[in-house]
């Protein structure tokens, strides 16, 4: 018996599942990547930031980017 056959997965399903399983620890990467080579105004924002997305992966991320970016020091 085929497993995809027993779920009845569509091929659009199951290609969007994957693309969601990969995207998934390259965002965290990404946003690892970013908090590291960034200045914070805020001392310890790095460490907090840091600790944020490896404990709570994908909110943890998806907050970064929208409020923890705001945070970083603007090197002109």
């Amino acid at each position: 018996m085929n497993i995809v056959a027993f779920f009845e997965f569509t091929t659009s399903e199951i290609m969007l599942v994957v693309i969601l399983i990969l995207a998934f620890p390259l965002l965290c990467l990404f946003c690892l990547i970013d908090i590291i080579r960034s200045d914070f105004k805020d001392s310890t924002a790095k460490l907090i930031w840091v600790l944020v997305v490896l404990f709570a992966p994908f909110i943890g991320s998806v907050l970064y980017l929208f409020i923890g970016r705001k945070s970083k020091v603007i090197n002109t």
